[in-house]
């Protein structure tokens, strides 16, 4: 049985996330029908990472398997045609290795949040974007998150509900960077807490706004406390936006 890496792209402001949900529209759900619409086999997509509802993807990773051996090509062109009219297309197919496993076979996941610092509303940007209208200063942003860098008990920055069964994780790359009005955020490491990414970016724009210091964060990080934790970003700003195998 042939099995399939899929790499897809996303909008995902109008999904519940990646997961799939009873009575909810996501990711995996759609996929899922437009897998049986071209194969007529109702599959398992599995998936690098579990993205929140309004998380994008530029560079979301799936796994299948099928029972015909379709080409490649076919798969991705025939499954973005039955994806329409969602906002979700498969950029890339190729056949894989029976033992490759879209999640566990992952050594490394990496985001990019994007932070829109200007006064103006989004017009483009809208559910793209965190608009963040005060001055921002994204050197001492940077500076701040290299405090976070290395292997942490990452709990301030971990959703109540997490499920993982530790909250110490290695993080491997936290750089801030602007580029005209916007600044970017990227962040890679094997894997993340729920929610790790939003809740650091919102720390880390509390010190680009002076209301922080590089100490603060720091100390934020071995409070091990939930309630030390700057304001989540929104989940519009978000993007899974590879992973390294």
């Amino acid at each position: 049985m042939p099995r399939y890496k899929l790499v897809i792209e996303y909008d995902g402001t109008p999904f519940a996330g990646w997961q799939m949900q009873a009575g909810h529209a996501t990711v995996q759900s759609v996929l899922t029908d437009a897998i049986e619409r071209l194969s007529g086999e109702r599959v398992v997509v599995a998936g690098a990472g579990r993205t929140d509802a309004g998380v994008h993807a530029i560079g979301q990773v799936a796994h299948i398997d099928l029972t015909r051996d379709w080409r490649p090509d076919t798969v991705r062109d025939g499954l973005t045609a039955h994806l329409r009219p969602h906002p979700v297309a498969v950029v890339a197919a190729e056949r894989a290795a029976a033992e490759f496993d879209a999640r566990f076979s992952a050594v490394k996941r990496h985001y990019l949040y994007r932070l829109v610092n200007r006064r103006a509303d989004l017009t483009l940007d809208r559910d793209r974007a965190w608009r963040v209208p005060q001055p921002l200063d994204a050197a001492a942003m940077h500076d701040a998150a290299q405090r976070l860098l290395g292997r942490h008990d990452f709990t301030t920055f971990r959703a109540a509900e997490c499920q993982a069964a530790s909250p110490v994780k290695t993080l491997d790359q936290l750089d801030v960077e602007r580029h005209g009005t916007e600044i970017r955020v990227t962040a890679s490491a094997r894997s993340f807490l729920h929610h790790q990414v939003r809740s650091m970016v919102g720390s880390l724009m509390r010190v680009g706004e002076g209301r922080w210091s590089a100490d603060d964060l720091e100390a934020a990080l071995h409070a091990c406390d939930r309630a030390r934790c700057g304001p989540m970003a929104p989940a519009a700003g978000l993007y899974l936006s590879a992973v390294s195998y």
